[in-house]
């Protein structure tokens, strides 16, 4: 009465399907993000993004690692590195012990942080790399407030400057300088590296992406090249 039922499909047209089915998917995923738009693998117009996060853990690594050495040769040899108030010309000493012990500890987590960063670019490791793309939204954040508070308050400018040392090189030029030149070259400089920091954090952002987009694409392609998975 019936023709010959269909023959089931074969494992591999269910794998072909099922894969046909992923891949549109995660491109209509890509596609619908509203942050695709600023999603690349290159940075630097020559590397990818992996490449240059290693590069600038590494960077970061080897600034951190110069900063708690310079630190730890000050804990060992204070004099040579105590400023006191009669140098500064104010009524505080500079970086007693104290500090320096909050500084030496902020620098050595940094390294640890860096450290991770590079690991996790490395070994492709996604996770490792966010405690340093918090580390740069902080930074930046920080350097917008400063921004900020030059633009709403411009005469702070000027009483930094007075609490310089009188020894402090340029500090008569810059102070002859009009205030508001002296507020707009400030701000571009700012606006500079802020710029600079957006685009570094881009490119740590986009190198998550890629390693995280990656493993779960081999995770995707092991699950269904697999004949027994559901």
């Amino acid at each position: 009465r019936g023709g010959p039922s269909p023959a089931p499909p074969r494992p591999a047209e269910q794998r072909g399907q099922r894969r046909g089915a992923a891949e549109p998917r995660g491109a209509a995923e890509m596609l619908s993000s509203p942050w695709a738009r600023f999603y690349s693998n290159s940075c630097c117009l020559c590397c990818h993004v992996r490449t240059g996060t290693i590069i600038l853990g590494v960077w970061y690594l080897i600034i951190n690692s110069v900063v708690l050495l310079i630190l730890l040769s000050a804990l060992t040899d204070p004099d040579q590195y105590h400023l006191t108030s009669a140098e500064l010309g104010g009524e505080f000493e500079f970086m007693d012990d104290a500090n320096m012990c909050i500084a030496t500890a902020i620098s050595l987590l940094m390294i640890l942080i860096c450290a991770m960063a590079t690991y996790g670019a490395y070994k492709q490791h996604a996770a490792w790399i966010i405690p340093f793309f918090c580390y740069q939204i902080f930074d930046f954040a920080l350097n917008t407030l400063v921004a900020i508070s030059v633009l709403v308050y411009p005469s702070t400018i000027q009483d930094y400057l007075h609490q310089l040392p009188n020894n402090f090189p340029y500090k008569e030029e810059i102070m002859s300088v009009n205030p508001t030149c002296l507020v707009v070259i400030i701000l571009l400089f700012i606006s500079i590296i802020l710029a600079f920091k957006g685009y570094l954090i881009s490119c740590v952002w986009n190198c998550y992406r890629y390693i995280n987009g990656r493993n779960n694409s081999d995770v995707l392609v092991y699950i269904t090249t697999n004949d027994t998975a559901v």
